[in-house]
Formats: C-alpha cells, structure tokens, sequence
C-alpha cells in the first residue's frame, strides 16, 4: 500500500526550507524531497546574501509586497535565532546627470511599496558617507543589510524538523500523477530508495527546476507552466580591503540590478553580478569577463586598481520570459490557475527571494489552506 502524507516540499532552498518550516508549524505532517546531497546548493548558495529593502519592484507586484513584508519578518527572525547578519545599508548611485530621472523612479516606487526610510543625497553627502565613492546623487537605503545564508538554511531546517517536518536528500522528485476526485498527488521518487508516495498538497519549490517538475505531473495542464530562461550572475572578488561601509549600487539595467559592490560579514568585497544569458546550468565563472567590470566600477570607484579583481563564484536565477516592457514577478500558481487542487507551483522565485522567503511561506500555506 502506497503511503500517503498531508505536504510534500520539493527543493531544499532557502524557499523550500521556509514554506516546510510553515506547513510542518501549521500542523501538516510535512517532508521535504531534495534532489542533491545538501541542502541550499544552488540558487540559495549562490547570490548576494543581499536583506532587500524593497526599492525596485512595481507596485501592486508580489515581489514588492513579499519583499517589504519578508524583510522585517527576516531581520526579526534573525534576531530570534542568533542568525549573523548586519543592517549596513546601502547607497544606489547616479553616476551622470541622465541616471538622475532613474534615482527619482526608484523613489517613487519604493514609496509606493511602503519603504519610508528612503533618503534622497546629493554628492557632497554621498561622498561624505562614503569618500572613496565618485558620484552625481544617491540614495540612501538604511533597511538594506547583509546576511549568512547558509545559517539561515540551517535555522529554517531546525524549525522545520522540531516541528515533526522531515528532510530527505538525495530524493528527486522523478514524476507524478494527480489522481481523480481530488484524491491527491502521486509522486514517484528516485534516489537510493526509491518509493511511491500520496501528498494531499505538494509545493513545487525546486528554483531553476520548477518548470521541469511542473511538466512531469502527469494531470498539471502543460499550458499553465511558464516559459522560462536562466540568467547567470557572475561575481568577482576584490583583492584586498575596499574602502566601503555600505553596498554600492549602481541605476539598475535590464536584466538585474547592475555591477554593484556587496560586503560579506567579515567585510570583504566582491563586484556583481553581470548578466549573461545561458541555455544550461554552468557555474564556471570566465577570468575574461572581470574586464568589462572593471569600467563599470569605476563609473563609481575610479580607485579600483588594475589587475584587483579575481573570479569567485557564479549564481544563475530562474527568469520568466514576459512580454516586452513588463517587468517579470513572482509566480505562485494554485489551484485557481492550473486546476489542481493543493498543488502550488513557485516559478521565477529570483531576487528578492531570500529577503521574501517568510513571507513567501506564510502566502503558500495561506493559499494551501
């Protein structure tokens, strides 16, 4: 007989972790299918570890609600659960008169997002801050921090398991069948094991592999997973100490938030990430690209030296593809959409997922209940 579980969580993420946290915290018997052999190796492994304030995202959007509300719950549960992080804000930078209509747009969308905290500098006070920083106007984000990723996993994963949830690694998720009469999700499950198992609700958590899991539920129309194309980050570190308190941010570009400089805890800086579109998942990072950095740097650090970069690691987001002029959001697909009752499908979960992840959960468990 096929044994059957109120939720299974697909991918270990920061995502996953925190939407198990909150099912398992809700009462449902809970576990949680990770394909690799740890958790959080992929996306959450490799990104900024950047506590968002809010600033970018259009109003109304999930990523601007999810982020605002996601990032207060993030700096408290940090402070609940000695999780190392700081609130060193950040300076988003115009570094020529024609990306000042830019800094005014990102104010006006922060406000509209609920991010009061927001204070508009011109170079005198931006450099007054920060006097290594070459630039025309700025903006302060006292709300922006930094934080250890990695102990976050581990706390979420904590919660999770002295809640009743389970973690089983090295246990893709292979295929399903929804069954009729709203009997559930069949799911088949590889791995050294592998089994046969009956979730009343499944969430579909699995980051660059949500679409790939959406296409093998047999039953999950085919029309409602969306198109989707990966975006690798390349980041390269700064030989040496840089002479930077805050993150420096350049006007966003298309695609991400520019060449911008982020600060680890123990203070060492690297530069990114770029935007480079890729057909499959490659992690290399190219010593060649630190080239086109360096000009882009010194649009807001002409200090940088020759030769003070070197390659560090390379992260790729899960992008959807929209039409010209939208701006991608965050896809959190229930039954309303697709049909399937207790299934939840997360697509496109890039930046701010971290800073969203409590907020993302506490939406997912809202939307299964």
């Amino acid at each position: 007989m096929t044994d059957r579980i109120d939720c299974v969580v697909i991918g270990a993420g920061v995502v996953g972790l925190a939407v198990a946290r909150a099912c398992a915290r809700s009462g449902l018997e809970t576990l949680v299918l990770e394909a690799e052999a740890a958790i959080g190796t992929a996306t959450s492994a490799r990104n900024s570890e950047v506590i968002h304030a809010g600033l970018y995202y259009p109003r109304g959007s999930l990523k601007a609600r999810l982020c605002v509300q996601g990032r207060q719950a993030l700096y408290d549960y940090c402070a609940s659960h000695g999780i190392a992080h700081r609130r060193c804000g950040k300076l988003i930078v115009a570094t020529d008169d024609a990306q000042i209509d830019a800094l005014r747009r990102i104010a006006a969308a922060a406000d509209s997002n609920g991010v009061r905290d927001l204070r508009r500098l011109d170079a005198a006070q931006a450099q007054a801050r920060e006097p290594a920083l070459r630039c025309v106007a700025a903006l302060e984000s006292p709300s922006t921090g930094i934080i250890d990723s990695h102990s976050l996993m581990l706390a979420l994963q904590g919660d999770l398991e002295a809640a009743g949830g389970l973690l089983a690694l090295r246990s893709p998720a292979l295929s399903g069948l929804v069954l009729k009469d709203g009997g559930g999700i069949l799911l088949r499950i590889g791995g050294d094991e592998p089994m046969e198992l009956i979730a009343r609700r499944v969430v579909n958590c699995a980051g660059l592999h949500a679409q790939a899991v959406a296409a093998a539920l047999d039953g999950l129309p085919p029309g409602s997973i969306p198109a989707g194309r990966y975006a690798k980050g390349n980041y390269y570190a700064l030989s040496g100490k840089a002479p930077f308190s805050r993150l420096i941010y350049p006007v966003p570009e298309p695609g991400g938030l520019g060449v911008h400089l982020t600060l680890d805890l123990g203070g060492h800086a690297r530069f990114g990430p770029d935007v480079e579109w890729i057909d499959g998942i490659d992690y290399r990072v190219d010593p060649a690209r630190a080239d086109g950095f360096y000009a882009a740097i010194r649009r807001y650090w002409p200090g940088l030296r020759d030769g003070a970069l070197h390659p560090d690691y390379a992260g790729i987001r899960p992008k959807l593809i929209v039409p010209a002029g939208r701006d991608a959001d965050f896809l959190i697909q229930d039954v309303r959409a697709h049909g399937v009752p207790g299934l939840v499908n997360l697509y496109g979960i890039e930046s701010p997922g971290l800073t969203a992840c409590l907020a993302i959960a506490a939406e997912v468990t809202q939307r299964l209940a």
